[in-house]
């Protein structure tokens, strides 16, 4: 649920200067509205003045920790808390050691496009092609063969979706 950086904050004898606490809440609303961006480290770092009829110091900091939470699950995703980088060498060793197993008797994905948009990948990680976004990848399709070398389709997809976390943590 998306914070309220509107909300009405309650008045105290000696509180937060209101004039520098609505400024900072303003930045934030705009950057969660595609505005300029601004990071949970900036919001933590904000300091204000205590004045008289100042806002309520806990219920501004309560917000503000809101405000900080609701910055990071819309931050890009490597600056997201919890999520370490990909080196992209070794996501190029992770693909090519990639195995999939045949489709057998049911229908799959055609071997050679699949293999073929890896080695696409792997191209652009080593910046001999294009880079692969994971939004590429989300999009890929594949050609399904009901007879020949197809692999399996569930395993591929969850590859991929592997696949396009890492491509978005590099």
């Amino acid at each position: 649920m998306p914070v309220k950086t509107g909300a009405r904050l309650p008045v105290a004898l000696r509180g937060y200067d209101r004039g520098q606490v609505d400024q900072l809440l303003g930045r934030i609303a705009r950057a969660l509205n595609g505005g300029p961006p601004l990071s949970a480290d900036e919001v933590r770092a904000a300091r204000f003045d205590i004045v008289l009829r100042g806002y309520e110091q806990r219920a501004v900091d309560e917000l503000v920790r809101e405000c900080i939470r609701e910055l990071q699950t819309t931050a890009p995703y490597d600056e997201r808390p919890g999520r370490p980088r990909v080196h992209p060498g070794w996501l190029v060793n992770w693909i090519q050691n990639a195995r999939f197993s045949g489709a057998g008797l049911r229908s799959g994905y055609d071997v050679r496009d699949v293999d073929a948009f890896l080695d696409r990948v792997v191209a652009g990680l080593r910046g001999s092609a294009p880079p692969v976004t994971a939004r590429d990848v989300r999009e890929s399709a594949f050609r399904v063969v009901r007879l020949g070398p197809g692999y399996d389709e569930q395993e591929v997809d969850r590859f991929l979706v592997q696949l396009a976390g890492a491509l978005e943590r590099r």
